[in-house]
């Protein structure tokens, strides 16, 4: 539905040419939430807007559709408003001077060939219904609240009936619980009503809560591109793992190889760890990501064949939902988060252990 090929933007800056997206390529399904997301400056907002025709290209090809919106080669850029989108800003870009019909019903109002009124009016009471704001067509946008507004914006994108809907970090300006509240109502919205959507974002929960898929991106580039399960258990880097939670890492040496039988060993500086990724070689220099929920205290039900690591509780941490723990190990620290009930103090001497298949073995 959405095909971006070997996209490069490069602009001009007082510092000399800065090379802001280098060979992006991405792939969305009809239907299919895909999301950007990468730290500020990494090229994915520019993305997002030369897929909108907001940005030209200095290099690529981009298909939505069954038609081809930008080629470079071939001189190829159809205007923005000709391309069979919608967008959904971090500002909302809300008409402060138009009530909420209006400001819904305006895209229709500038559409060619002209949308008979009657039209408007059907098309503009149903997005309205779709995001809960029926009853608020005559109010002035400026009257309604954060939560409303976003709303507001995504009625206007869903009035053009669309195929594909772009949204730039559209709920970065709500609070923390109206946000949490916002991402799953919005992403069942656009799933019910069959759009392929491209979300932009730097909030690592937005991403794994809201994307069938997930691109990282550093640099102007996508390092790494998987399901958001994939992305948290199997991260291939430290700046992937570190950017999508919290991690705790270490260099290690592969000591005893994985099986499809059998675990293997891996020597790290905070102690011997089991792994279960195949194609690693008795020798080889590797890097480990470790998730804190991962880490846990060993008990009597722990499988006689896990490898334990000893250490003191340096430092305990109450989070409400769960205490995070430092572990002293020798010269290494380990953090693990621990169910708030735990029984532990510091200055406690623990063994903890890690599951093999919670180990993510990075490029060292």
């Amino acid at each position: 539905m959405i095909e971006i090929e070997n996209l490069h933007v490069r602009f001009n800056s007082d510092k000399g040419e800065v090379h802001a997206v280098r060979g992006v390529t991405v792939n969305v399904a009809q239907g299919e939430f895909y999301t950007l997301l990468g730290p500020s400056g990494c090229g994915k907002t520019t993305t997002l807007r030369c897929l909108a025709g907001l940005e030209s290209p200095s290099d690529g090809r981009i298909i939505i559709g069954e038609t081809v919106v930008h080629d470079s080669n071939k001189g190829i850029s159809v205007p923005t408003f000709r391309r069979d989108l919608a967008m959904v800003f971090q500002s909302y870009a809300i008409w402060p001077h138009l009530t909420v019909f209006e400001n819904v019903a305006f895209p229709l109002r500038e559409m060619k060939p002209k949308v008979h009124e009657s039209e408007i009016e059907r098309r503009v009471k149903n997005a309205l219904e779709l995001v809960q704001l029926s009853g608020y067509e005559s109010r002035p946008a400026p009257f309604l609240s954060g939560g409303q507004q976003q709303r507001l914006a995504l009625a206007r994108a869903i009035v053009r009936e669309a195929s594909v809907v772009l949204f730039d970090e559209p709920l970065s300006n709500l609070d923390a619980k109206l946000r949490a509240e916002t991402r799953l109502e919005l992403r069942n919205l656009v799933k019910r009503l069959g759009m392929t959507a491209l979300y932009v974002t730097h909030d690592q929960t937005e991403a794994l809560t809201m994307a069938d898929r997930v691109a990282i991106m550093r640099d102007g580039m996508i390092v790494q591109e998987a399901t958001p399960t994939e992305i948290y258990k199997r991260p291939i880097s430290r700046f992937v793992a570190s950017f999508i939670g919290q991690c705790n890492f270490a260099d290690g040496e592969i000591m005893q190889a994985a099986t499809s039988g059998a675990h293997g060993l891996i020597a790290t500086e905070w102690g011997n760890l089991a792994y279960s990724a195949n194609g690693r070689s008795v020798g080889e220099k590797i890097s480990v990501a470790v998730r804190p929920e991962n880490v846990r205290l060993a008990d009597d039900t722990t499988a006689p064949d896990m490898p334990r690591i000893a250490g003191e509780v340096s430092e305990i941490i109450f989070l409400g939902e769960a205490l995070e723990c430092k572990v002293t190990l020798g010269g290494s620290e380990l953090i693990t988060r621990l169910h708030p009930s735990s029984a532990v103090a510091v200055g406690d001497t623990v063994d903890v252990v890690v599951m093999a298949d919670d180990v993510a073995i990075l490029a060292a």
